[in-house]
């Protein structure tokens, strides 16, 4: 077993378990699914409530297949779309820094999630004993093609920002 191959398991472990967490969290923090929706909603996504399901389908449902090394790009083409839809709507007006509520940490998750698509899941991983790794510029591609085409999709048919006030007054 190689160093990149404990890194790699490090790696996909600890993004993994973020993303189970963030994704738990939508579900049964704070306020539950009905808050995350609102939360949602509040960004101008219609249908709340299913994006609030969705959500934690999919940060979940990518944890864990990263923390088992399955399907590695496809996990990290999820945490990647998920990261773009927050950083596009919740995060980039508020400038960098996370501690403004910036788009820093979801731009660290979503370059860590592409670098690991690009290395591979190494081979403590689902993907590797199985014969189905995808590692390289392939890896990478599939991830980020996805991830954009997914958050365009979701963006292009749920994303409905409210009128700014100028454009109120104009009606």
């Amino acid at each position: 077993m190689s160093d990149a191959d404990v890194a790699a398991l490090l790696v996909r472990v600890v993004l993994g378990i973020v993303m189970i967490a963030h994704g738990l969290n939508h579900w049964r923090g704070g306020g539950r699914i009905e808050g995350t929706a609102r939360w949602f909603t509040g960004l101008g996504l219609r249908s709340g409530t299913l994006q609030a399901w969705m959500s934690v389908v999919t940060e979940v449902g990518a944890g864990a297949l990263l923390v088992a090394g399955l399907l590695t790009p496809l996990a990290c083409a999820a945490v990647i779309s998920v990261m773009l839809v927050a950083g596009v709507l919740a995060h980039r007006p508020n400038g960098f820094f996370v501690f403004k509520e910036g788009y820093e940490y979801v731009l660290v998750l979503s370059v860590v999630s592409l670098a690991l698509a690009v290395l591979g899941p190494g081979r403590l991983s689902v993907d590797h004993a199985g014969g189905i790794e995808v590692t390289g510029w392939a890896g990478g591609g599939i991830a980020l093609g996805v991830a954009v085409a997914a958050t365009a999709g979701l963006l292009g048919v749920f994303w409905r920002p409210a009128p700014k006030p100028a454009e109120q007054e104009a009606r």
